[in-house]
């Protein structure tokens, strides 16, 4: 597929909740686009059908993402929460330099800064600062928590649904994962405009988990109740209900503290005014995924035996 103006835009992170968006979005607008994949599989061969190139590697292979960065104009890096991404950005960086890249759209996260107490979350600062040390122009994007989380703490039992998860009564405006591809696509086509720019990310409406669940509810049109536990509960269920590794549990439970503390509150109109976008409330986005919500979701928490 050629390009119109002759731009290759190179997304990592090409078959998640961000990046497949980006990815679709680009090729409607006559770009081309290569498609980093870990693996191919269905959603890659999705992308390939789409018209994308796919690249498949690791980010952590050199050589791999140099060879992806041939003929890049511009990029988009995601990286996973897991052990890595310090290093996984200076080879970014460093093949994105070497292959003359122009820009680069970093998807961070709201907790990112200096004093986190999140190994993850001050792995991105670092990432970033990293990354605005190069001549690539820079964007650093900070959601904060995906309403995919929903999705996937969802407990469903036949007519009722529970969210059970540390949260309190803090609030936050969750954002969909395909509403911000519409912020990577704009600042990647546009990229002068956001140089050295930090976005925060937030959805349309700002709810505490109590109204997260009457969304939820609406929705499906069942009863949906959020049942707040402890973060000790939380942290022992990611280990041993969920088996999620050390490195994301503790992740994890230094957010929900970051999260009692009002850093990932908020609410602002970027998704529209960078994206163009009307984004999605929460209700809207379980409407749109209703086949997901029929049954419990992978990380759902179990209740305590009585």
């Amino acid at each position: 597929m050629s390009s119109k103006d002759g731009q290759l835009f190179l997304i990592t992170g090409a078959t998640g909740h961000t990046g497949a968006k980006t990815v679709h979005l680009l090729l409607e607008r006559g770009h081309r686009v290569r498609a980093f994949v870990h693996r191919e599989d269905v959603r890659s061969q999705a992308l390939a059908a789409a018209g994308a190139e796919i690249a498949v590697g690791d980010l952590l292979d050199f050589q791999a993402v140099s060879a992806a960065m041939r003929g890049v104009t511009n990029a988009y890096f995601c990286y996973p929460i897991e052990p890595g991404l310090v290093e996984a950005t200076v080879i970014f960086a460093q093949a994105a330099v070497e292959a003359n890249v122009k820009s680069v759209v970093n998807m961070s996260q709201i907790s990112a800064r200096r004093e986190a107490q999140s190994d993850a979350a001050r792995h991105h600062w670092l990432a970033e600062r990293l990354l605005d040390r190069t001549n690539l122009i820079t964007t650093h994007l900070r959601p904060t928590f995906f309403a995919e989380w929903i999705e996937w703490y969802f407990a469903r039992d036949e007519d009722k649904g529970t969210l059970r998860l540390p949260m309190g009564d803090a609030r936050h405006a969750p954002i969909v994962g395909e509403d911000q591809g519409y912020v990577i696509a704009a600042v990647l086509e546009n990229p002068e405009a956001h140089d050295r720019q930090i976005y925060f990310l937030h959805g349309p409406k700002e709810l505490d988990h109590h109204g997260i669940a009457e969304e939820v509810s609406r929705a499906l049109d069942i009863p949906v109740t959020y049942e707040p536990i402890t973060i000790d509960e939380y942290t022992q269920s990611l280990e041993t209900e969920v088996g999620f590794p050390p490195h994301l549990v503790q992740h994890l439970r230094n957010v929900v503290i970051d999260y009692h503390d009002g850093v990932f509150a908020g609410t602002n109109n970027l998704i529209e005014a960078i994206g163009n976008r009307t984004p999605m409330t929460v209700e809207e986005y379980v409407r749109s995924r209703k086949e997901a919500f029929a049954q419990t979701g992978p990380y759902a928490i179990a209740p305590k035996p009585r």
